[in-house]
């Protein structure tokens, strides 16, 4: 971080707001020739604590500010209570920021870092920071170089460093640590992409890095799908997504084939998979149109169980999308798994009492539109005929409105009665 902004301090103001040296030599040596803000100083339970000042960079409203360890908690009593919070701050006012970080401290690999070095890392940072960062730069070291930068003191000093490389800098977890920190910024390099190509225009699939995109539909296979593709994203290290497309079909599944495209969008999420639900009218188009947006790479469809006249004849979805793929790999899956659990809680359906207000309301609204269609009729005339049915439409979209169908087909019959019996000649009868 230092060494990059160096290279903007003679055609920009750059200042530190903080950086730890932790008594590192080379560090400190590298930190000459900023201007630094000096730390706020708090007593707080008899103790002087010290910790970067946010109102006096803001009042300084330098281009660039350098701020180190962005996951750092800070002092009781401090505005903010996480030091990236101050960061946003100095963002909101418009100053760049060069910040530091390392792996361990993102949010959604906690529990994988507890995992792999058995220690519990209590400061994070939401993805959302790594994510909306215009650039990260991913500072690479193998194990061996970086256990000789503890040995040489570069790191801590020697006490600590005798610790560390006893417990969490084991070459097994560092190695871990470093396959995590290259593929989330890969993930990073990957997003840029996926934009560059979006504002350009240009159409995909890039194979820079893998993308898997699974289409699932209401088919009991579905969830064997879900699952197929969380081992093949595992095997290819790749990001993956759940897509359903809403089809014009979608109006006629019945309430199980509904709750069975819902249950296995959750499985997908709840083994890591970004779901989707899309419409669209032609299944195939969509999901083709989705992934070259997107920079899939791969899709996972399962095999059409139409008989074989119906599909030559109108073409199954697994068939379209590898004669229409392009680049796109597409992987056809003859899955015969079980569908997710059923319910095991269903909510009773409750008898709704029958309420005579609606019904009394139509047949007013229904006389209503009968007066209202004497004077347009005594005003127009036997020419005001198609007026006056046009009129009956009210007391219908009225009920239809306010109470919902019953109501309104028992408005409809009315009108209909009503206006043959009170103006369609002969009069008075429902002869027409």
């Amino acid at each position: 971080m230092l060494r990059q902004a160096r290279d903007h301090r003679l055609d920009e103001d750059v200042i530190i707001g903080v950086v730890e040296t932790h008594g590192r030599v080379d560090t400190e040596a590298l930190t000459k020739g900023f201007d630094r803000v000096p730390k706020k100083r708090t007593l707080y339970k008899g103790l002087v604590v010290a910790e970067m000042d946010l109102d006096a960079i803001l009042t300084r409203k330098p281009k660039l500010v350098l701020v180190d360890e962005l996951a750092h908690t800070n002092a009781a009593g401090s505005r903010h209570p996480k030091r990236y919070m101050d960061v946003e701050e100095i963002l909101a006012a418009n100053i760049d920021v060069y910040t530091t970080l390392n792996i361990q401290h993102v949010e959604s690999l906690n529990d994988v870092v507890a995992r792999i070095t058995r220690i519990r890392v209590r400061e994070t940072v939401p993805d959302r920071l790594v994510d909306e960062a215009d650039e990260i730069e991913l500072v690479d070291l193998t194990a061996d170089d970086l256990i000789e930068r503890l040995n040489q003191g570069k790191v801590y000093v020697k006490a600590q460093a005798e610790r560390a490389l006893k417990h969490y800098f084991a070459p097994g977890n560092l190695a871990a640590l470093r396959e995590l920190a290259l593929r989330r910024a890969a993930q990073h390099v990957d997003r840029d992409m996926v934009d560059y190509m979006k504002s350009h225009a240009v159409e995909g699939p890039w194979p820079a890095a893998e993308r898997i995109l699974v289409c699932i539909g209401e088919q009991p296979s579905s969830a064997e799908l879900v699952r197929r593709a969380r081992r093949l994203s595992d095997s290819m290290g790749a990001s993956w997504g759940a897509l359903h497309v809403e089809g014009p079909y979608y109006a006629n599944l019945g309430e199980i084939e509904r709750d069975r495209i819902a249950d296995t969008l959750r499985l997908a999420q709840r083994l890591g998979a970004e779901s989707i639900t899309i419409p669209g009218r032609d299944i195939a188009e969509t999901v083709l149109a989705y992934a070259r947006d997107n920079n899939v790479t791969q899709i996972m469809v399962g095999k059409s169980q139409r008989l074989g006249w119906l599909h030559w004849l109108g073409g199954s979805v697994a068939h379209r999308l590898v004669e229409e793929g392009g680049q796109v790999g597409i992987h056809v899956v003859s899955a015969e798994g079980a569908q997710v659990a059923a319910k095991t809680v269903r909510t009773t359906k409750t008898a709704k009492p029958f309420l005579f207000l609606p019904y009394f309301l139509s047949v007013a609204t229904v006389a209503a539109t009968v007066a209202l269609g004497w004077v347009v009729q005594f005003a127009a005339g036997l020419a005001s005929l198609t007026s006056v049915a046009m009129l009956f439409l009210m007391p219908v979209l009225f009920g239809a409105v306010t109470y919902g169908l019953r109501p309104a087909l028992f408005a409809t019959v009315l009108s209909v009665g009503a206006y043959n019996f009170f103006f369609l000649p002969p009069l008075y009868n429902f002869t027409i």
